[in-house]
């Protein structure tokens, strides 16, 4: 069990229920990793926070209501594990799609929506240096925890449509396809592990030596570029499945790795 600092003591005087306090804290605790080893016992837990078995039974309860903790009779309380979203290589993949499908709410809270100028994704896109983008970020949530921050760039062009869009809900292909009549008919992703920087790391609630999936896609309408997409993924939530052959073996480019040396 780590600990990363002194509990909160609670405030006896409050309207709020013991109880309650005392499953709040223990909820923050265990968004900072307090308990990615073990969780503590019902004991610890009366001696560390000087509260009754009853009330630090009533915490748990609302814990294990809420699918944050998971405990069997006889056996100790452990930290739910997330379910992870799983990408299969080789595919024009939804985040959204898959979200969705194992059952879980696909949120996103957007940070930027608007029309820029943005010289590295303008060459991806093959638009001039100060040729104005469309520029969305969003935050994604699956049930209302962090998984990835999203940034797509397309030409304004193409991306003034989706200007009026809500995208808290919405599928980002859905809206090109129904709005501006595209579907990517391919493209070419690159992953990498990286360190975010502080904001980004701060949005995806990482801590500070964690590293996230980079994910950065280019994507075609037949031989045009149309959108140029950089993701970060929280590492934990988030896996690529690659299927492979005896006589095709991976398909890997090498050309990067090259390039680096």
């Amino acid at each position: 069990m780590r600990n990363s600092g002194a509990p909160k003591a609670l405030n006896r005087s409050s309207p709020v229920p013991l109880w309650a306090q005392l499953s709040e804290e223990l909820h923050r605790r265990i968004e900072e990793g307090d308990f990615e080893g073990e969780f503590p016992g019902e004991m610890f837990l009366v001696g560390e926070y000087q509260v009754s078995r009853n009330t630090v039974r009533e915490a748990m309860r609302r814990l294990r209501d809420c699918g944050v903790v998971i405990a069997g009779r006889g056996r100790r309380p452990r930290v739910a594990t997330p379910k992870e979203i799983e990408q299969t290589l080789g595919g024009i993949y939804s985040l959204f799609a898959s979200v969705e499908g194992l059952g879980l709410e696909q949120r996103s809270v957007v940070q930027a929506l608007e029309i820029r100028t943005d010289s590295q994704a303008a060459a991806h896109l093959e638009c001039a240096p100060d040729a104005p983008l469309f520029f969305l970020e969003r935050l994604r949530l699956a049930d209302g925890d962090p998984l990835a921050l999203d940034r797509v760039w397309m030409s304004a062009d193409l991306g003034a449509p989706l200007l009026d869009v809500d995208f808290t809900h919405t599928a980002f292909y859905d809206e090109l396809l129904a709005r501006v009549g595209i579907s990517l008919s391919g493209g070419r992703e690159q992953l990498r592990a990286v360190v975010p920087e502080p904001r980004d790391r701060k949005l995806l609630g990482l801590g500070a030596n964690r590293a996230a999936l980079e994910i950065e896609r280019l994507g075609y309408d037949n031989a045009r570029p149309v959108e140029w997409r950089h993701t970060l993924v929280r590492g934990d939530r988030f896996s690529v499945v690659a299927e492979f052959s005896s006589r095709d073996g991976y398909q890997i480019d090498l050309a990067d790795l090259a390039a680096a040396r």
